[in-house]
């Protein structure tokens, strides 16, 4: 190039300048905004229709809207939610492919004596996007009108109290296992195959007390057939104010929420999981989409990555702690 004219050496710069910023060689942030460049799966280790799907696809709609690809909701279900990880964890580590994990995947952890895989190193987390709690109900004319009131009757006649909940593994079936540990209580567990056979049991007498979700009871609780007695998380569900947490209406030390978290394959680049985390906090902060999370019992609920990470630790090691105190049989 030295003995190009002036001219011709601009020329030649240009056109160099030109090919990196083409082949995104010059580290400029345009070249950095590729991503998504296809559409995104979800996968979910649930069903259709239940509160996971429900709100897993209330919020790939919004983040459809903010990144401008398509983001599509992948039902997976299995045990321990191994079939969902595999989808997930046997893709690409960039970005296109998102992760739907929970407490019950905190549970598998201690639960599966071969869970196959480990969320705390081969997944990274983006941000909690709800916490969810459950309720202790009886059937509104049953005589305990507080939980204090069952946990007497279990004290006192240790064993011939039953309390009902779904699928042995569930988080429901180990709030009620807690219950026994923290509260000093001795009861007969009732496993149902889905919440619609535990409610039925309930309005029939057949089981004392149940474990569930908010969604789960509402129908029943509004139309004045079932009647909360505590919630297991730390303070009362903004839409049933009157319901005390379980730990100051006698269960003593209880205290849990479930919770549902974004993550992506361990190795998707920072820069990814920043700007998935920024979208997901703005869609989370939609009154509209609140109020509708809410209605199911879920509070909208973002987080840092880091934080996230954390909370994830202590939440695997609290229900490891629950599972080997009630001495539940793994998988």
């Amino acid at each position: 190039m030295r003995g190009a004219t002036g001219t011709t050496r601009r020329r030649i710069l240009a056109l160099v300048a030109l090919a990196l910023w083409a082949f995104g060689l010059d580290g400029s942030a345009d070249a950095q905004q590729a991503y998504p460049s296809q559409p995104i799966r979800f996968v979910i280790a649930f069903g259709p229709g239940g509160v996971a799907d429900t709100t897993s696809r209330i919020v790939a709609e919004q983040l459809s809207d903010k990144l401008g690809q398509r983001v599509v909701v992948e039902n997976n279900p299995g045990g321990g939610g191994i079939a969902a990880a595999r989808a997930v964890l046997s893709a690409p580590a960039d970005g296109h492919t998102l992760a739907l994990l929970t407490n019950g995947t905190s549970i598998s952890v201690s639960l599966f004596k071969n869970l196959t895989f480990d969320p705390l190193t081969e997944f990274a987390p983006v941000s909690k996007l709800g916490a969810f709690e459950f309720f202790f109900a009886v059937k509104a004319d049953a005589s305990y009108r507080a939980l204090a009131e069952l946990v007497k009757a279990a004290r006192d006649n240790p064993g011939k109290l039953n309390i009902g909940t779904v699928n042995p593994g569930s988080t429901q079936h180990l709030c009620a296992m807690m219950l026994k540990s923290t509260a000093g209580i001795e009861f007969q567990w009732v496993p149902f195959k889905n919440s619609g056979d535990l409610i039925v049991a309930l309005l029939r007498g057949d089981v004392d007390a149940g474990v569930d979700a908010f969604a789960a009871f509402r129908g029943n609780i509004d139309d004045g057939k079932l009647r909360a007695l505590a919630t297991t998380a730390p303070k009362p569900f903004p839409l049933l104010p009157n319901v005390p947490p379980a730990r100051e209406a006698g269960a003593g030390d209880f205290e849990t929420t479930a919770w549902n978290g974004l993550f992506v394959k361990a190795g998707t680049p920072p820069e990814i999981v920043a700007q998935l985390n920024k979208v997901v906090a703005e869609v989370l902060s939609d009154p509209d989409l609140k109020q509708k999370l809410l209605g199911m019992g879920i509070i909208a609920d973002p987080s840092s990555p880091e934080a996230l990470a954390a909370f994830f630790k202590r939440d695997i090691a609290k229900w490891a702690e629950v599972i080997e105190k009630n001495k539940i049989e793994k998988r």
